[in-house]
């Protein structure tokens, strides 16, 4: 009897894996810490008051990053709160000139 071939590649095989929450919360973090840096980096361009006030909310958030990681919505939450900080910094507008061809 001929031996059934699994067309499918093995990444998406895969995909019924959960994410591990530590590495979800690591990815999760060096997105934030991103935002963070580029928040810096433009800081001449904000008021101390804007500054401070995303500086807060980026604080918490990281500050509560393991507990938002273990919900079962975070990815949404967390997604979110990503595009919410990106209207600030303008981090998806930036690249890196180096990946790009």
């Amino acid at each position: 009897m001929p031996r059934v071939r699994n067309r499918l590649p093995i990444f998406l095989t895969d995909c019924q894996k959960p994410i591990p929450v530590s590495s979800l919360t690591d990815f999760y973090r060096e997105e934030f810490l991103k935002h963070q840096q580029c928040l810096h980096a433009q800081r001449e361009y904000f008021s101390e008051q804007a500054i401070g006030g995303v500086e807060r909310a980026l604080q918490r958030v990281l500050a509560d990053l393991e507990h938002l990681s273990e919900k079962a919505d975070a990815d949404l939450v967390l997604a979110r709160l990503l595009r919410e900080f990106d209207v600030v910094t303008g981090l998806s507008a930036w690249s890196d000139p180096l990946k790009v061809h």
